[in-house]
């Protein structure tokens, strides 16, 4: 029998309908859902999925866990970066299937190509494409010119 590794570290969304943030996630983003545990009133208790190579979990509010989603209008502190080999058809399938555009695909001083996009449970997801090989050097030289320029 295999024995299923849990990762060290496992992020856990909580929003106010599960059920249609998992539609979206795998619509948007490509995930795929693993496993879904209704709760008692028929919602979502935990749920898991993968986007690429990362596991996320998943529940709607619950307050006897002191799980509580973001209110209407708010936009969370943490930004989940997702590498991509296209940035820009990741943040087109994304916009597409109603995420909010943060920033446009634009190509980064640290040698991505990246956007941003704001989710309808108001978490922040960045696309990544590496468009080149940055020296930390040369990253140093960049961010500096970045951080100086006139904006």
């Amino acid at each position: 029998m295999e024995q299923k590794t849990e990762p060290t570290v496992a992020l856990s969304l909580t929003v106010k309908d599960a059920a249609r943030a998992l539609e979206f996630y795998t619509e948007a983003i490509g995930a795929q859902e693993l496993f879904r545990m209704p709760s008692p009133d028929g919602g979502v208790g935990h749920a898991e999925f993968m986007i690429g190579n990362t596991h996320i979990y998943i529940s709607d509010e619950a307050a006897e866990w002191h799980a509580f989603a973001m209110p209407e209008g708010i936009t969370a502190s943490c930004l989940f970066s997702i590498m991509t080999d296209d940035c820009d058809a990741a943040f087109k399938r994304a916009t597409a299937a109603g995420a909010k555009s943060l920033s446009e695909p634009e190509n980064q001083f640290w040698g991505a190509r990246s956007a941003i996009i704001k989710d309808p449970f108001g978490y922040r997801w960045s696309f990544n494409q590496k468009i080149e090989d940055v020296s930390p050097e040369e990253l140093a030289e960049r961010a500096q010119a970045f951080f100086s320029a006139d904006k």
